[in-house]
Formats: structure tokens, sequence, C-alpha cells
């Protein structure tokens, strides 16, 4: 009787040498080739590990610095808006400051021009007066050289006088 699978000592040897060979080429690839690849796994791993712990430190810095840049944008805004508040202050300062110059100034000029004035009413009063007394002297020539009387010379100043007008004369 054959058999199909026949199982006799010479083949159980050999069975058994492919299974310590197998073994043994096991052990040799996985220390040559395994042993090689899973470090290298596990360094990329870890490399990998690494880059992702970096990216989230690296975010965290990032927000860290965005808050702080944030932050400095609203001093920034505030310092400025303070600036420009005081440069507010200090124009409307200055403006009063220019008006009041100005009102001052402009009644000192109005104090000078009726300073001024009234030195010319006083001149043209001056002036008044002294054509009075060239018109009086001429009279009184008028009337030395008339031989008139002194009622009759006074008649004639008051005359002249009220030609003249009172209101001239007492200005």
């Amino acid at each position: 009787m054959t058999r199909l699978f026949d199982l006799d000592m010479q083949l159980l040897a050999d069975a058994g040498l492919m299974i310590i060979a197998v073994f043994v080429l096991f052990l040799l690839a996985s220390y040559l080739f395994f042993n090689p690849v899973r470090d290298m796994l596990r360094k990329r791993q870890e490399k990998i590990q690494g880059e992702l712990d970096d990216a989230a430190a690296d975010m965290e810095q990032a927000q860290a610095m965005k808050a702080e840049y944030e932050e400095k944008l609203t001093k920034v805004d505030r310092e400025a808006e303070g600036i420009l508040a005081e440069a507010r202050k200090k124009a409307l300062d200055n403006e009063k400051h220019i008006l009041d110059e100005a009102r001052a100034e402009a009644a000192a000029i109005i104090e000078r021009a009726r300073g001024e004035a009234e030195l010319e009413k006083k001149k043209a009063a001056d002036d008044v007066k002294k054509e009075m007394v060239v018109l009086a002297s001429m009279m009184a020539g008028k009337v030395v050289s008339q031989n008139i009387d002194t009622t009759v010379q006074d008649q004639i100043i008051e005359d002249t006088l009220d030609q003249m007008g009172q209101s001239t004369w007492l200005n």
C-alpha cells in the first residue's frame, strides 16, 4: 500500500532540521534586519513625537506671543489715545491763550485809539481856541482902530462867540 504522505524518520529529521534552520534564519534575520528596522521605526516614531511636541510648544509660544502683541497693541492704542487727548487739550488751551491775547491786544488797540481820539479832540479844541484868540485879536485891533467903547467891544465879542457857537467854545 502506498501512502499519500509517508512519515519516516528521514522526513522527520529533515523537517526538524528545516525548523531549526528556519528558526536560526529567523533569529539571524531578526538580528540583522528586523532589529535595525525596529530601531529605525522607533527612532522615526520618537522623531515624529519630538516634532509634534516641538510643534505644540511652538504653537503655545506663538499664542503667548500673540497675546503679548495684542496686549502691546492695546497699550499702544491707549497711549495713542492719551497722546491725542493731550494734544487736543493743549490745542484748546493754546487756542484759548491765543484768543485771550488777541482780545487783550484788541482792547489795548481800542484803548489806544480812544486815547488818540481824545488827544485829537483836545488838539482840535486847542486849534479852535487859537483861532478864537486870533479872531479876538483881530477884533480887538478893529475895536482899537475904531475907538469903540467897552460896551461895544463886549458886544462884538459876544456876537462873535454866538456865531461860532457855544458848544465849540465849551468843548
